[in-house]
């Protein structure tokens, strides 16, 4: 090799192609918030505990497909493994638009004015079979989009050293914030104008266009006609350490055998304490908005504080991942060390939304900025989380490691969500108190408080079972 060859740095091109498929993986999961309260709800006659048991039921779902779509990512590799990934949940996307003419044809219904106008035991019908519709429609959604983070973390440690995989994770992870970032400005106007079942298209199709592009411009980097030999060694850098030459030797890991170590339990729990909480905000935001100060999501107002919060999340969320490369830099710690650092500091920032609902009562303001920091936390976090896996783990094992702990986050999400639909449901029913409110407020009162101290949680437990850098060696 030539070693004044100037290095390439495709490796960039791979993060843009991953941040636009998080950002449309998160455009697809707003599409129905988004929609749910101003146009699903009064057509289907469904209430929040309905609502709760179709988001925790797709979380639920996507636990256990995450749990076996790492393992097929690892399998069929990472370009076959995106495409049939990303295939699967834009289809999952765009069915959603047949939920309606399914409960029409079930019930014996002409059109969408009739379920809306249903009363009594026709309307309890409309509300059964409409929420096994859109089940049915999230499946299929949560199936491939299961699939989707284990890629994107295998595509992650094949192109990146150890050192800059936080870094990279964030940027692409800021997807998750730009996707819903764009939802409040592009869904409820798409609904609002030409129907509910048009923004599930629309948003879906989205998915198919970015195949086209995965296609032709990604291979290995040492396949790759774009990244030259000088961009390689840089991306192989860590094979110079004695640990990894002995851990590369060894790709694969025996699935079962990926549960009996810590490393493992501690990234799945970190994923269990705090996924959930990440996807309350993003499920139910503009629920809580819609509820507590009577601002719709088709309103200015409404889209205003949406996209405000997810601008912040968004900005703050990128420098976060870039913090562990500034210890590694100025100490000269190993990379999970530096990581379990800047997690302790985001786990501190969710701390503010303690006081996120007493503030509301000044101004709905302060609690939408308050979850927007914890939000920026929580992708600062989750970025990083994601990257302790490359630390410990073979290139072989991580996207079987991520299905591991995605499938902890997701029944994590199961039991927040459905207890979230069920709190709100029983609060407003039974004018629950709760530290001066009630009623509804009193209920995501009691949800903020959980998400509060969700992460730190989880750091102590994770810290726990793995106190110091060791990555696996398989013999």
């Amino acid at each position: 090799m030539n070693n004044t060859q100037k290095m390439t740095n495709f490796r960039w091109t791979i993060v843009v192609l991953l941040f636009a498929t998080i950002t449309i993986n998160y455009l697809d999961r707003q599409v129905l918030s988004l929609t749910w309260d101003e146009f699903i709800k009064p057509e289907f006659h469904f209430g929040d505990d309905i609502y709760g048991f179709i988001t925790g039921f797709f979380s639920l779902f996507y636990a256990v497909c995450y749990l076996f779509a790492g393992r097929f990512v690892d399998w069929i590799g990472t370009k076959k493994g995106f495409l049939w990934a990303i295939g699967i949940w834009s289809l999952g996307a765009c069915v959603h638009a047949v939920c309606g003419i399914v409960t029409e044809s079930v019930v014996g219904l002409p059109d969408k004015t009739a379920l809306i106008n249903a009363t009594g035991d026709t309307a309890l019908v409309i509300s059964t079979v409409g929420m096994w519709a859109f089940i049915v429609a999230r499946s299929i959604l949560a199936l491939g989009e299961s699939g989707n983070f284990p890629a994107a973390i295998k595509t992650t440690a094949e192109y990146f050293p150890k050192k800059d995989r936080a870094f990279a994770t964030s940027i692409w992870n800021a997807g998750a914030s730009v996707g819903a970032l764009a939802s409040p400005l592009a869904i409820p106007p798409i609904a609002k104008a030409f129907g509910w079942e048009l923004a599930f298209i629309i948003i879906g199709a989205l998915g198919f266009i970015w195949m086209g592009f995965w296609i032709f411009l990604y291979e290995k980097p040492e396949k790759s006609k774009y990244v030259n030999a000088a961009e390689v060694e840089y991306i192989d850098q860590d094979k110079h350490e004695q640990v990894a030459e002995k851990t590369e030797k060894i790709e694969k890991i025996p699935f079962l055998k990926c549960f009996t170590y810590k490393q493992t339990w501690s990234f799945a729990f970190g994923k269990f304490m705090t996924d959930g909480v990440w996807w309350f905000f993003l499920f139910w935001m503009p629920l809580y908005i819609k509820a507590q100060f009577n601002i719709k999501t088709t309103d200015p107002t409404g889209q205003l504080l949406i996209f405000t919060m997810y601008a912040i999340i968004t900005v703050l969320s990128i420098y976060g991942g870039k913090l562990p490369t500034i210890f590694i830099n100025r100490s000269g710690q190993n990379p999970y060390a530096a990581r379990m650092k800047a997690m302790l500091i985001f786990a501190f920032i969710p701390l503010l939304a303690l006081v996120a609902q007493p503030l509301g009562t000044y101004s709905y303001w302060f609690p939408v900025i308050i979850i927007a920091l914890a939000g920026s936390a929580h992708q600062s976090w989750s970025a990083n989380l994601f990257s302790t896996i490359g630390d410990m783990f073979p290139k072989g094992a991580i996207a079987s490691i991520t299905g591991i702990g995605g499938m902890a986050g997701g029944l994590g999400s199961f039991f927040l969500q459905n207890t979230a639909g069920k709190l709100f449901i029983y609060s407003e029913q039974n004018n629950l108190q709760f530290l001066g409110f009630e009623g509804k407020p009193a209920g995501y009162f009691i949800m903020f408080c959980f998400c509060a101290v969700a992460y730190l949680i989880g750091w102590t437990v994770m810290k726990a079972l793995v106190p110091k850098y060791k990555p696996i060696v398989v013999e």
